[in-house]
């Protein structure tokens, strides 16, 4: 498929932190792609949870597939907009690398303790964790440390970052205090996440009986897609739940990407910007309209009513987060409990190293690790 030029073109890469020749029969976004999925972290999102603990069932989403989940969405979108495949998957198969266990709940409870244990480190998020990972914490190759990716790739995977990180962070950190966008390829895929979370969370949250189809007809979007589906289908209301779920969610997901391919289109198409150097320094280009942003934004807002505060999910987290506070606590007064390869003079980096370690706990590890220290 021929590029657009506003996409990202891999002859034209700003390259990698350390020079490395150019690969044979592939290009180097495929490289990336190739290095992430290959890599120690991401085979470990196969056991860290999304919203459910992981050991709670197995048909719940774990990490990795809704990794791989968001690939196929932003993949689809790529195409659509004539944007790098390679690259766009390359991110999406990276943007949950620094997650911890127990989802948002740990890092959050990881955040904490890093801003009372060493408040001028710069606290965690799992973003930029995303990043020291690919940067830094993987060890697969002899010459340096991390996967060694291209600019592009790295600019993807940082989304969020805060003034006193990105003057940490160099090149890549830049457009954060310049105030500029990432690539398209970038852009797409941060949307591509918000498509697939919200969508697999409604699957998830019926299966698990913490939300109800009764409910989700409240929700503008899932009530109208529902309605098509009763007129399009004889019966529907009396299909099982799972199926009707399943054909709802897969509508919304169409409708959401193509709502997002055409108002994209037409923002491209307003602005008109003939490389990526133009894109970085216009406004958000990939968006969706604002009738369907509005209904994604609710349905966004109930979920986190109904489903991410939901008792059973609340008291998920309340053990999640005794476990994190409880093991970074332990290991930052008695490093001798980690291995060496852990254990650092300074108090900062010790903190640091610790939530590293934590960071790349998958939950039952976790859990493992935590019964070890403190049951007999």
């Amino acid at each position: 498929m021929q590029l657009a030029p506003y996409a990202c073109h891999p002859e034209q890469s700003r390259g990698r932190r350390i020079a490395e020749p150019a690969p044979q029969e592939r290009n180097a976004f495929q490289r990336d792609r190739d290095r992430i999925i290959h890599c120690n972290a991401f085979r470990r999102l196969e056991y860290k949870t999304q919203v459910f603990i992981n050991h709670e069932g197995d048909l719940f989403r774990t990490r990795l597939t809704h990794s791989i989940e968001v690939a196929q969405i932003a993949r689809a979108l790529a195409r659509n907009l004539s944007l790098h495949e390679d690259l766009i998957e390359a991110i999406a198969l990276a943007h949950d690398l620094g997650h911890t266990p127990f989802g948002h709940t740990g890092q959050e409870e990881l955040n904490a303790c890093m801003k009372q244990w060493a408040p001028d480190a710069g606290g965690f998020e799992h973003n930029l964790q995303s990043l020291r990972v690919v940067d830094k914490l993987e060890e697969r190759y002899a010459q340096f440390n991390g996967l060694n990716l291209c600019f592009e790739t790295r600019e993807g995977i940082l989304k969020h970052c805060n003034r006193s990180n990105a003057l940490r962070l160099g090149e890549v950190g830049q457009r954060f205090l310049d105030k500029t966008q990432p690539s398209l390829e970038a852009q797409i895929t941060n949307l591509a996440d918000e498509i697939a979370y919200n969508n697999h969370d409604i699957d998830d949250g019926v299966r698990s009986g913490l939300i109800t189809v009764e409910q989700l007809l409240e929700v503008e979007m899932f009530a109208e897609h529902y309605e098509a589906a009763c007129q399009r289908i004889a019966d529907f209301s009396r299909v099982e739940t799972k199926r009707q779920v399943a054909e709802v969610v897969r509508a919304m997901i169409n409708t959401l990407v193509v709502d997002l391919t055409e108002t994209t289109r037409e923002n491209i198409a307003r602005h008109q910007p003939q490389s990526v150097d133009e894109v970085r320094n216009l406004p958000l280009l990939a968006a969706f309209s604002p009738e369907v942003r509005a209904q994604a934004t609710a349905l966004k807002q109930f979920l986190h009513a109904n489903l991410y505060r939901h008792s059973r999910v609340l008291r998920m987290g309340h053990k999640a987060r005794r476990i994190v506070r409880e093991l970074f606590e332990t290991f930052f007064h008695d490093p001798r409990l980690l291995s060496p390869e852990y254990r650092r003079e300074d108090p900062a980096e010790q903190a640091r190293a610790i939530s590293d370690y934590i960071a790349g706990m998958t939950d039952r590890y976790a859990i493992s690790e935590h019964r070890a220290l403190f049951e007999m």
